[in-house]
């Protein structure tokens, strides 16, 4: 009997999986939830359950809603920036990959999201993410449909004031992001001062773990510095190596052998860089490459 439960979870568990990193951001605690969510069917009364995956989805959108409420009272104290903590990484990318990016979720977009209530956030992902409709939406939040159309309007009028308008070609960004790491390695300020947006701007998410920058770095030129200063400083222990994480190109950079940082960078129409979001956190990147 056990067999057959896990089984039938396990069928579910991509979706669930797919679901709660969305909401939370967070490689770990979308774990821990879709675990939750497991420990929950099996002392379920399954006789009473009609739709298996609604049910689980149900489950799993309110475990989640309340893991994200008591993790942005955390995030309030969290040292520095928060960005999220990345589900995949890749050292050895292929064109091939390209087609995983559907699959995943960029690190800028689920910043983005950081913006929206927790609510907000459930009812934005499950009609433009994963396509629920206003009335199964409304019985897996517990509200009216009027009220989980106003969020969901309100969640995209929030993400679309401040996405990319533009989407450069896959190879494009590949490109930029490649002269982007050459110019790092080298320390070169001019070239990297090149490849910025005037405007650009630096997150870095250190977790107070290990030394990063305390707040955003805004402009091409104290960005540039940054890069410069760093290039000086880790010498030949440290290697940019180009690669994926969450499906999108971003730079990796290895510290005497482990990975110490991943970045990824947004892009503009113009083809220059806007954002940089590095990720630093030790806890973060442990076991991804």
């Amino acid at each position: 009997m056990s067999a057959t439960l896990d089984t039938a979870f396990e069928t579910h568990r991509p979706r669930l999986m797919a679901l709660a990193y969305r909401l939370l951001g967070s490689r770990s605690d979308a774990e821990e939830v879709v675990q939750d969510a497991w420990l929950r069917w099996h002392q379920a009364d399954r006789a009473a359950i009609r739709d298996l995956e609604g049910w689980l989805v149900t489950t799993t959108t309110r475990l989640g809603i309340d893991r994200l409420r008591l993790a942005r009272t955390e995030r309030e104290v969290y040292p520095g920036p928060w960005l999220p903590e990345p589900l995949t990484a890749d050292d050895s990318p292929g064109p091939e990959q390209q087609a995983d990016v559907a699959g995943q979720v960029s690190l800028a977009f689920l910043a983005l999201l950081e913006k929206l209530g927790p609510e907000e956030r459930a009812a934005f992902l499950l009609k433009d993410v994963f396509d629920y409709d206003y009335p199964q939406i409304a019985e897996l939040l517990g509200h009216t449909e009027a009220n989980c159309r106003q969020m969901v309007s309100r969640a995209r009028t929030r993400v679309q004031a401040e996405r990319p308008r533009f989407t450069v070609a896959a190879d494009t960004h590949r490109h930029l992001l490649e002269r982007f790491m050459h110019a790092m390695q080298r320390g070169d300020r001019e070239s990297i001062m090149a490849l910025l947006h005037a405007d650009a701007r630096l997150v870095s998410d250190g977790g107070g773990k290990v030394t990063a920058v305390i707040r955003p770095l805004e402009g091409a030129q104290r960005i540039a510095d940054l890069y410069w200063a760093v290039a000086r400083r880790a010498g030949d222990v440290s290697e940019l190596k180009l690669g994926h994480v969450n499906g999108e190109p971003a730079l990796l950079r290895f510290h005497e052998g482990q990975l110490h940082s991943i970045s990824t960078i947004t892009v503009d129409e113009d083809g220059r860089i806007t954002q940089v979001l590095s990720v630093l956190n030790p806890d973060k990147l442990r076991g991804l490459v």
